[in-house]
C-alpha cells in the first residue's frame, strides 16, 4: 500500500464511515488513530481484485463485487471498516485499532495508561497482562503448528494460541478486559445494527449468513484479517530495505550494527531474529519460534495498577495445543520491524528504552557489573518471571558487547522503521535531546 509513501486515502465508502465511528471512537482515543490514519496511510484496495471467495465463504482481500450499491466492494474493505468499528465492543468505546493503532505502527499508543505497558479495556478499569503486540507484518507469520521435531512455531498472540489472523481478530471482542463482549450472539447482534454490514455479509459471503451467528462471527473475523494481509500492513520500505535496493546508504555506525546484528560469531541476535539468509529481501527478523530470555516480572507496573505483583505468566504453555511444562514462559520472537517506535518492549512491557533491551541480552555475555544493571531503574535486572526454561544455548552465544557495539545495534534496528514512522523515529529523537539538554541544564 505505502506505494509512494505519504498519504493514505480510504476507499470512499470506509472514509465516509470513518465519520460514523469518530465520536465514539474519541474516548479512548480512537477517533485521532482514524484521523491520523487518514493522514498517514495509502490507497488500500487498488491491486489483484481477480481472486474468488474460498469455498466456506472465507475472506480473502480482493474478493470484488461489480456493480450495484454494495457499500463494500473488496473484503480488505469491508475488514477495515470493522476494524476501526468502536460498536463491537460492549460500552462502544473501543476497536481494534484502540490497541493496534495505524498511526503509532499499530501498537497502543495510550502511553499514560499503565506507561504503556498493559491495555486498559472497553470497561476504562481492566487490563491486560501482556503489552499489545504490533501489528504490522502478523499476516506473515505462519499459522501455528509444531514441526516433526517438536518446536512451536508461529501463530498469532505472544503465546500462539490463535492459529492465524481470523482467529485473532475473534478473540478482543469476546475477552472480558478487552472488548467485553459476551458473546458471538451480542457481536452479530451490534454488526446487524448497521445496514451497510447487513447487505455486504450477503453480497461478500452468502445470502443467508446472518442465520447463524457462528457463522456471522467467523465472517467477520475472515474481513479483518482480510484487511490485516493488505500491503499497509507490511509495506517493506524502511531504510533497511532501501538500502537492500541501493536506495539508501547506511551511516558507519549503522552499518557496524547491520554486521553484527547478522554475524555468526560476535552477537546471538539472528538465532532468533533472522528468517532468511543475510541480505534477503522480505526479511520480518523473527524466526516465529518460542523462547524464555528470562525477562523479570513487571512488579512495578502490576503494583502500580492495583494487581498481583507476583503474578507469573505461562507464556506458551497457557496455549491449549502446549502441554508439556519445558514450554513454561516462552513466547514467540517478535519482528524487529518497527521495533524503535513500539515501546515498551517485551511481553510485558517491562523495558521502554531499546538500549535497554540490548544491554539486557548482553548481560548474559559480559561480566562486566555495569552489564548486570538495568540502566532505567539503576538496579541489578530482575529475577527471571520463569527462571527453569531460559534458553541459555542461545542467549549465551556470541560475544560480550561494548557500549560501541551497544549503540552500533540500536542504530541498526531504528533502520527497520517503516518510512511512515520515521517522523515518530525524528520526534522520538528529538524528545531524548531535549531531555539530556534539560537535564544538563539543571546540573
Amino acid at each position: 500500500m505505502h506505494h509512494d509513501k505519504s498519504v493514505i486515502q480510504p476507499s470512499r465508502p470506509v472514509a465516509v464511515r470513518f465519520l460514523r465511528f469518530t465520536a465514539a471512537a474519541i474516548t479512548l482515543g480512537t477517533g485521532a488513530a482514524v484521523l491520523a490514519y487518514v493522514a498517514l496511510m495509502h490507497p488500500a484496495f487498488a491491486a489483484d481484485n481477480s481472486a474468488k471467495l474460498q469455498d466456506n465463504g472465507a475472506a480473502n482481500s480482493q474478493v470484488h463485487v461489480e456493480g450495484g450499491s454494495v457499500p463494500f466492494k473488496t473484503l480488505s474493505e469491508l475488514g477495515e471498516a470493522l476494524y476501526f468499528d468502536t460498536n463491537l465492543s460492549k460500552n462502544r468505546t473501543m476497536a481494534c485499532a484502540t490497541c493496534h493503532d495505524p498511526s503509532t505502527a499499530f501498537r497502543d499508543p495510550r502511553d499514560t495508561i499503565a506507561n504503556g505497558s498493559f491495555s486498559m479495556g472497553d470497561d476504562g478499569a481492566s487490563f491486560g497482562d501482556r503489552n499489545a503486540p504490533m501489528a504490522a507484518y502478523a499476516r506473515l507469520s505462519p499459522d501455528f503448528h509444531i514441526t516433526k521435531d517438536g518446536i512451536p512455531v508461529g501463530g498469532q498472540f505472544w503465546d500462539g494460541r490463535a492459529k492465524d489472523l481470523a482467529a485473532q481478530a475473534g478473540g478482543p471482542p469476546l475477552n472480558p478486559v478487552e472488548m467485553g463482549m459476551g458473546g458471538a450472539h451480542d457481536v452479530v447482534s451490534r454488526l446487524k445494527e448497521d445496514p451497510d454490514y447487513v447487505a455486504a455479509f450477503k453480497v461478500l459471503f452468502e445470502e443467508n449468513i446472518w442465520d447463524d451467528d457462528d457463522a456471522a462471527f467467523g465472517a467477520m473475523t475472515q474481513a479483518i484479517a482480510a484487511f490485516e494481509k493488505t500491503d499497509q500492513f507490511t509495506p517493506f520500505d524502511s531504510k533497511y530495505d532501501r538500502w537492500l535496493r541501493g536506495e539508501y546508504k547506511m551511516t558507519p555506525n549503522e552499518e557496524l550494527g547491520r554486521v553484527l546484528f547478522f554475524s555468526q560469531q560476535f552477537t546471538n541476535c539472528n538465532q532468533c531474529h533472522q528468517l532468511k539468509s543475510a541480505g534477503a529481501e522480505g526479511e520480518t527478523f523473527t524466526n516465529y519460534q518460542y523462547h524464555n530470555i528470562g525477562v523479570p516480572q513487571n512488579r512495578a507496573q502490576r503494583e502500580a495498577d492495583g494487581r498481583d505483583p507476583d503474578f507469573v505468566d505461562n507464556g506458551l504453555l497457557d496455549n491449549p495445543a502446549i502441554t508439556d511444562p519445558s514450554f513454561k514462559g516462552k513466547y514467540k520472537v517478535p519482528s524487529l520491524r518497527n521495533v524503535a517506535v513500539t515501546a515498551p518492549y517485551m511481553h510485558n512491557g517491562v523495558f521502554h528504552d531499546l538500549k535497554t533491551v540490548v544491554r539486557f541480552y548482553n548481560k548474559y555475555n559480559s561480566r562486566s557489573q555495569a552489564a548486570q544493571i538495568n540502566n532505567e531503574t539503576k538496579k541489578p535486572w530482575g529475577a527471571p518471571e520463569v527462571a527453569d526454561t531460559i534458553s541459555l544455548k542461545e542467549l549465551e552465544k556470541g560475544d560480550a558487547l561494548d557500549t560501541r557495539r551497544e549503540n552500533a545495534l540500536v542504530a541498526f534496528l531504528k533502520t527497520l522503521t517503516d518510512k511512515r514512522y520515521e517522523p515518530l523515529l525524528k520526534a522520538q529523537e528529538e524528545a531524548a535531546k531535549k531531555a539530556k539538554a534539560e537535564k544538563t541544564a539543571q546540573n
